[in-house]
C-alpha cells in the first residue's frame, strides 16, 4: 500500500475516532466537526491532484 495512502486512512481513521467521541459529549462538536472536514478535504484533494496535466512545456 501506499505511504499516502495509508497516512490518509489512518487520519481519517483518528478524526472519525473523535467524531463520535464528540457525539458522545466527551470532546466538543465545534472541536472535532472541522478536524473531521479539514481531513476529508484535504483526502479529497490529495486524490484529485494526481496526474493532472499541468501544459506542454516548449
Amino acid at each position: 500500500m501506499n505511504m499516502k495512502v495509508f497516512l490518509a486512512v489512518l487520519a481519517f481513521l483518528v478524526a472519525f475516532y473523535f467524531q463520535l467521541l464528540g457525539m458522545m459529549n466527551l470532546v466538543p462538536l465545534l472541536v472535532t466537526t472541522p478536524i473531521l472536514f479539514l481531513v476529508l478535504l484535504l483526502i479529497s484533494f490529495s486524490f484529485n491532484n494526481r496526474n493532472r496535466f499541468k501544459g506542454f512545456k516548449g
